[in-house]
């Protein structure tokens, strides 16, 4: 099989577009295809031909990845990344993903990112599970609305979600450093947030928005749709929320309580919120909450020595990493990290290794979400020195559970 690789031109992008979508079996609005116009990086997008027929895709987004200690660190988005059924188990991802990274590298961002539709796929590139999706189903029946004092201080507002676009983007944008995994986005990015393609959700209605303000200021929205639905009781709807973010509890209280008591409903669903969410201590009885966890960020360290260097940890550390990495070969090798919540260094050394593992598994240790110890227990970090496992798994941790609210 003869393929060319190469970037992706402008002239190019409807059939690229195309090869995308029929890969996930998608039939994009008019909407959503303009929106995914807009949003293509072409300058940074892959396409795999065979001939006249694009054959694979993958594209990358540039991000800012809020990392522990607060830092906003460069970070490729990967996305947009497919391969026709006819060109499976060619080389044909490989060839993609080898020569993205090098990309990246070359663009001087230490990390790659991605959330993935198959999982298992991306391990073998050095893409390790980093963040956790907290999904809930909230019985409002059951369950009494969160209550805080002060709740009845905050004022709620129905606005159209476009037209408070740039209000909600302005809490968002105070939120994100204090949340590792969370994004810094291109403009334009915030458009996905409110796109609402009739019969996405078969049987809600339109998306709505809620503002919360405090002394005249927005300090938090919401946005969801009613799904209704009767039985021979009586109505039964739910509503599904796309977000919901606040800047203090009480406008959180508030708002959570808004949404369990929207008429003609019955439960609340949540796509994604953190695992750590500040909801399982609003209400009395979490197993009324319907809660499921699944991986969501995925972390690839592109320049290992600058990842490390780049986040703060949360005790003093000074280890010696051996780490395995053989598709970027420039991250193999001995690595000594020093640092502590002030800051970090992260140099090549002779000395001898406490650890060994792959930057698979530091990609998942990154952000804090996943313990090193936990990644031990699995036989996927190995102690070389006594004690090194611990101090170094405490020292990666974070106060603050990493969360993606989105996907890209």
């Amino acid at each position: 099989m003869t393929t060319d690789l190469r970037v992706l031109r402008n002239a190019e992008w409807d059939v690229w577009s195309d090869a995308l979508s029929a890969a996930f079996g998608e039939r994009p609005s008019p909407e959503e295809l303009a929106l995914r116009r807009e949003l293509t990086e072409v300058e940074r997008s892959l396409g795999v031909w065979d001939g006249r027929r694009c054959v694979g895709t993958a594209g990358a987004i540039s991000f800012g990845l809020t990392v522990p200690g607060g830092a906003e660190v460069p970070a490729a988005g990967v996305t947009m990344v497919s391969v026709q059924p006819t060109h499976r188990r060619r080389g044909v991802l490989r060839s993609m993903m080898r020569r993205q990274l090098a990309d990246v590298r070359e663009r001087g961002e230490p990390l790659a990112v991605l959330t993935a539709s198959e999982p298992a796929i991306y391990g073998r590139f050095g893409y390790g599970a980093s963040a956790q999706d907290m999904r809930l189903t909230v019985d409002t029946v059951r369950l009494p609305a969160p209550e805080l004092p002060g709740v009845d201080g905050v004022r709620l507002r129905l606005v159209d979600p476009v037209t408070a676009l740039a209000d909600c983007e302005r809490v968002y944008a105070e939120l994100v450093p204090a949340r590792p995994g969370m994004l810094t986005r291109p403009p334009g990015w915030e458009k996905v947030t409110v796109l609402d393609v009739p019969g996405k959700q078969p049987g809600a209605g339109e998306l709505q928005c809620v503002l919360a303000e405090v002394d005249g200021e927005v300090r938090g929205y919401t946005r969801y749709a009613l799904k209704p639905q009767w039985d021979d009781a009586g109505p039964c709807g739910t509503v599904l929320v796309r977000h919901v973010e606040a800047l203090e509890p009480v406008v959180y209280a508030a708002l959570w309580r808004h949404l369990f008591g929207i008429d003609l409903s019955s439960s609340v669903s949540v796509a994604t919120r953190p695992v750590d969410d500040a909801l399982l201590h609003l209400v009395p009885d979490q197993r009324r909450c319907g809660i499921g966890l699944r991986e969501s960020l995925f972390v690839r360290p592109v320049e290992l020595g600058a990842a490390l260097a780049a986040r703060t940890y949360r005790t003093p550390v000074d280890v010696v990493l051996e780490v395995a990495d053989p598709f970027c070969p420039w991250n193999e090798g001995r690595w000594r990290l020093s640092g502590d919540e002030k800051g970090a260094s992260c140099a090549r050394t002779a000395d001898a290794a406490d650890l060994a593992l792959s930057v698979r598994e530091l990609g998942s240790a990154y952000l804090g979400g996943f313990t090193l110890s936990s990644l031990a227990a699995a036989g996927r970090v190995r102690e070389l020195r006594p004690g090194a496992l611990a101090a170094a798994s405490v020292a990666f941790g974070s106060d603050v559970a990493p969360w993606l609210p989105y996907g890209f």
